[in-house]
């Protein structure tokens, strides 16, 4: 039967993550989400244990019978990715989220919807909760700060576990296994620029840019949907030779989101309005000519405001120059076998300008440090000849496959008896926190599954209703067996 209301989902799961859709919890602000997984495990009386960087493990054990198998580890992040429509007025820090269905997938109001990975935590919380399971002892790990860089699995006191084999349920397709991601780096870029007034045959403006899709910077760059950024800074390329200034720019709001719209405030001659507004037309037409169907809301809208202080020209330039040759997009393709998975990516995520001071985010995608090395070059060429400060701000390992691991053929033979057909084995172009955790806990054989979700790190992100039970089962007959 096809769920029509939020009352028509049942279940610990699902209790769980309506629970968690109440609480907010954005990137280094998961003590509330903590403290509800605290009190679940302290309904069953249950050992817990936080560290000091505020990641949180939950000791389920073993059901009779099972007590002499080796523990397992269950892996999810409690923060979410904190994205908003433009229309929507939304508090990430207080508010709770408004789900809503829509044939057959689950949906926030206007903002992301945090499935992505609270769909993972409900089931690691519903194995506590549901009656008549059978499983060996489970640490059920729930990491913190995982959207920003990871911070929780780097500094994980690894002390605090003993499994080595890993269950993360953080992927987002379901009837897929996979069996490594990719690693990142990223940096921040900083320049302080001098300010003029404003001439006085100039009037000032504001350009708008919206309607971009957006998206994950790993799942989503392949694509090719547009960057707010990217349009703006060839929208300014092009408005300077129409005596457009500089004054302020602002758009995305983090280096793993790809940037969906953005705002430029600037002067101009008041003689040069019409072909301003003339520009923006024909740049839309040309920007909606190669554009995907994703991006087909896109919109540029001009209104006058008061602008004081302008960019000089030659930093204008220079700026301008800047956002042009940072890369933004898929750099290389993976094998053959692989499809059309990208190997190398990089996303153009932050660019912010404000009294003069300019603020860059862009962080890289990869499977082997070696193929990122050029692209890294590329980066912090541009960054030194613009004169840019620049900061690390990313780097953690990927997760390098073992196709031969013996939790994979476990998992391959029960999804087979449940399914009657195999699981669709992958590389996934997004960073998990497995490599980290391998890294951190030593020998470690990982998996890594999760129910469909879409469009994650966007207010249109959602979670296909009807593989949520089979990833519940699934979850459970693997761990029946491990």
């Amino acid at each position: 039967m096809t769920a029509e209301t939020l009352d028509d989902l049942h279940g610990p799961l699902w209790e769980h993550f309506q629970a968690l859709s109440r609480i907010p919890r954005p990137s280094r602000q998961e003590a509330r989400a903590r403290d509800y997984v605290a009190a679940v495990a302290d309904s069953r009386n249950l050992r817990w244990a936080i560290d000091e960087i505020g990641n949180i493990v939950v000791y389920l054990p073993a059901t009779p019978g099972m007590e002499k198998r080796d523990t397992v580890i269950v892996q999810n992040h409690l923060d979410m990715v904190t994205v908003q429509a433009r229309d929507k007025v939304h508090d990430f820090t207080r508010d709770p989220l408004q789900l809503r269905l829509a044939d057959g997938w689950l949906l926030a109001d206007r903002t992301t919807l945090g499935a992505d990975n609270g769909i993972g935590c409900a089931a690691a919380l519903a194995l506590i909760s549901a009656s008549d399971l059978v499983h060996p002892a489970l640490e059920l790990l729930f990491t913190v700060d995982e959207e920003t860089g990871m911070g929780g699995a780097r500094h994980l006191d690894a002390e605090l576990l003993c499994g080595k084999r890993l269950l993360n349920l953080d992927t987002e397709d379901w009837g897929e296994l996979y069996i490594g991601c990719t690693g990142g780096r990223g940096w921040s870029m900083e320049c302080e620029f001098g300010l003029d007034l404003v001439p006085d045959d100039h009037v000032g403006g504001e350009l708008s840019l919206v309607g971009l899709a957006g998206g994950h910077s790993g799942l989503d760059i392949h694509l090719q949907r547009g960057n707010a950024i990217q349009l703006l800074a060839d929208w300014l390329n092009r408005a300077g030779l129409l005596g457009v200034r500089l004054a302020q720019l602002d758009a995305g709001i983090a280096h793993n989101v790809i940037p969906r719209d953005g705002r430029v405030r600037f002067s101009c001659p008041g003689r040069a309005l019409p072909a301003l507004r003339a520009l923006n037309d024909q740049l839309l037409q040309v920007w909606r000519s190669y554009l995907p169907e994703a991006d087909a809301a896109l919109q540029l809208s001009m209104e006058s405001v008061r602008v004081e202080r302008v960019l000089p020209e030659e930093s204008q330039t220079l700026l301008c120059r800047a956002l042009l040759m940072l890369p933004h997009g898929v750099e290389r393709y993976a094998t053959a076998q692989a499809g059309t998975m990208a190997s190398l990516s990089s996303n153009l995520g932050v660019a912010r300008l404000e009294d003069g001071a300019l603020y860059i985010e862009l962080s890289l995608r990869y499977f082997r440090d070696s193929e990122a090395e050029s692209l890294t070059a590329k980066v912090l060429s541009v960054s030194d000849s613009c004169g840019f400060s620049t900061a690390r701000i990313l780097n953690y390992p990927g997760w390098v496959p073992d196709p031969d691991s013996q939790l994979l053929q476990r998992a391959c033979e029960v999804y087979q008896r449940r399914f009657g057909e195999p699981p669709r084995i992958k590389l996934i172009h997004a960073g998990l926190e497995c490599g980290v955790l391998k890294h951190r806990l030593g020998e470690l054989e990982v998996i890594s599954f999760g129910p469909t979700i879409r469009d994650a790190h966007s207010p249109g992100e959602r979670l296909e209703v009807a593989t949520v039970a089979p990833f519940w089962q699934y979850l459970t007959d693997l761990l029946a067996t491990l």
